[in-house]
């Protein structure tokens, strides 16, 4: 018994050390998706630590247009989203060429299926505008591939509101609750389309930031969903 003891504890440790490899050595790209509040860049870090990930946070700080678009929305939103577009795109192809494994707060398709046709919809975008947008969108993915799994962390409103106030950011105060539902419905008919590999996260009720186990139950999902584990 104690040499069958011994054998599935050395077992346990060679499965552990090939994990621990798979994780820091294979090429792959993993995207957190989330609304606003839904925790994307906190996941995205304690991931990265946990599974020594290279993180890949979102780079648009600043964008040319940005004076000009609260002037004038409509006259500006095309400049702006095509700005915004080109930007993300460099992520992409800066992730492409990575020999790591990179998670992403927040990918590419965010900005074009929730943001954009947020901005269409509420007559900021004409028809031919936003069929340009577009057609250069699929261009652009034609020369690059989707993330390898996708993590979709799904939130209720009052959820996100909560976390909203928690991290009060000045600028996110005027958030309206139409607006949060809106893109909630956008998110929710996206991932229903999206025709990658998906890991849904329902995050309401979960703290993973400050509670181990609601962490663990994370990131026994990613084992089980990349690896077969568990």
């Amino acid at each position: 018994m104690i040499k069958d003891s011994y054998k599935c504890g050395a077992n346990a440790v060679f499965v552990a050390e090939k994990m621990l490899n798979l994780y820091k050595s294979s090429e792959m790209h993993i995207g957190i998706a989330g609304n606003i509040g839904s925790g994307k860049t906190t996941l995205t870090r304690m991931l990265s630590e946990h599974y020594g990930w290279t993180p890949k946070y979102e780079a648009v700080t600043y964008n040319p247009y940005l004076e000009d678009y609260y002037k004038d929305i409509k006259r500006w939103s095309f400049n702006l989203e095509v700005y915004f577009l080109q930007q993300r795109f460099k992520d992409v192809l800066e992730i492409a060429s990575s020999d790591d494994v990179i998670i992403q707060d927040r990918t590419i398709f965010e900005g074009v299926y929730i943001f954009v046709a947020n901005n269409k919809a509420m007559g900021n975008l004409s028809d031919r505008d936003y069929e340009t947008y577009m057609d250069l969108f699929k261009l652009m993915m034609s020369l690059v591939k989707a993330p390898d799994l996708l993590i979709y962390l799904r939130s209720s409103v009052p959820h996100l509101v909560s976390q909203i106030q928690k991290r009060g950011r000045e600028y996110e105060k005027s958030i309206e609750l139409d607006y949060l539902e809106g893109l909630n419905n956008r998110y929710e008919q996206w991932i229903s389309e999206y025709p990658g590999r998906v890991l849904t996260i329902d995050a309401d009720g979960l703290d993973f930031q400050n509670r181990p186990e609601d962490f663990a139950l994370i990131t026994d999902k990613i084992d089980a969903e990349l690896f077969g584990l568990f």
